[in-house]
């Protein structure tokens, strides 16, 4: 016991006394230590004590779209394991075409006596979805917070990246490097997170070049958030004659890339892709992909703190938690051609105001 004590103490960054107290139930210990000493027992694979396992006997669900795009796997696995450290066990509910509908979903955890939600890109994203579904919930007395997409009409705490600031990045790191002519690929105009790049998009156009809204307006393409969507939408800007694509997230990024060498261009010797989300192994990429890193961490946790206060009885604020992206540079940008050299027969200038 002295060694399995000293292992756990280690483990959670406490005394062997603390740990002491946790197993034997005495007071004198906040309850996240308390919770961060039951975690290192599970996450050893020591049994808790029975006296102590109801008090972990909270489950938490979480709705992801489906698991193809690998940033929803990665939100899960952080959301997951910060809920195991404060002494919850998540649930994990996938949305998969022809699948079960997040309303099912919702009904399911529901049913199981979930103490709370956490919803990632989910309905609430969508601006012309019904939010009585979320006053349906609350009415059931079942917390929650939601990742991505905001809603003045849903009464909660929301965690979003800074959409337009993300484009603004892209937008001024393709124009350093000389590109004037710039597309956005981005999903379907519904969802709040692609009206807010398109927002931001406009606005760096605008800022940076000078471009009427019109002109940046048909420089935008939408599509589906996979790589076919990506590699569509981009074929047509690029057939436009775009120098640069901005996509909506890495997977179209892939599809862009795609779409460039099919029409014989080289990615980035004449064509530039930046991507969004910085998904797991998206850097060993052929090129490894230039991108915006959602803070996918700093989210995710804020995410639970938010949903275990609203467990805890101290509701969170209705308000909008926004956190900053970053841009990653790797080998998908590159200089943009020279202007007097168009980048194929036929196609427009970089820089025309043609379309």
């Amino acid at each position: 016991m002295t060694a399995r004590l000293a292992d756990i103490a280690a483990q959670a960054g406490v005394s062997e006394a603390t740990v002491s107290r946790v197993l034997n139930g005495k007071p004198g210990v906040s309850a996240a230590t308390r919770e961060s000493v039951l975690a290192a027992l599970d996450m050893l694979g020591y049994e808790r004590p029975v006296r102590l396992r109801q008090r972990s006997a909270g489950l938490v669900g979480l709705i992801t779209p489906e698991l193809e795009n690998p940033i929803f796997p990665a939100f899960a696995q952080i959301i997951g394991q910060a809920l195991t450290r404060q002494g919850y066990t998540p649930v994990l509910a996938t949305q998969t075409p022809g699948g079960s509908t997040e309303d099912e979903l919702v009904e399911m955890l529901v049913e199981r006596g979930v103490a709370g939600i956490i919803f990632v890109s989910g309905l609430h994203a969508d601006s012309t979805a019904d939010t009585e579904r979320y006053a349906r919930l609350q009415g059931q007395g079942v917390p929650f917070v939601l990742i991505n997409g905001f809603s003045e009409k849903v009464d909660a705490p929301f965690v979003s990246p800074d959409d337009r600031g993300a484009v603004r990045l892209a937008v001024t790191h393709l124009a350093s490097l000389g590109h004037r002519r710039i597309g956005l690929a981005v999903g379907q105009r519904r969802f709040v997170p692609v009206q807010r790049k398109i927002e931001g998009f406009v606005a760096s156009m605008a800022q940076v070049f000078g471009m009427a809204e019109k002109e940046a307006q048909s420089l935008i393409q939408h599509s589906l958030f996979t790589l076919e969507g990506g590699q569509a939408a981009a074929g047509a800007l690029i057939t436009a004659g775009c120098t640069a694509v901005v996509c909506a997230s890495d997977m179209m990024a892939l599809g862009a890339i795609r779409a460039a060498r099919q029409q014989g261009l080289s990615v980035p010797g004449q064509v530039s892709v930046v991507g969004f989300d910085d998904s797991p192994l998206i850097a060993f990429t052929d090129p490894p992909l230039t991108t915006i890193r959602q803070p996918v961490a700093a989210m995710s946790q804020a995410a639970v703190n938010a949903l275990l206060e609203e467990i805890g009885g101290t509701p969170a604020p209705h308000s909008e938690f926004v956190f900053l992206p970053e841009l990653v540079v790797r080998g998908s940008t590159a200089a943009g051609p020279a202007p007097q050299h168009p980048a194929q027969e036929g196609r427009p200038v970089p820089g025309s105001a043609e379309n």
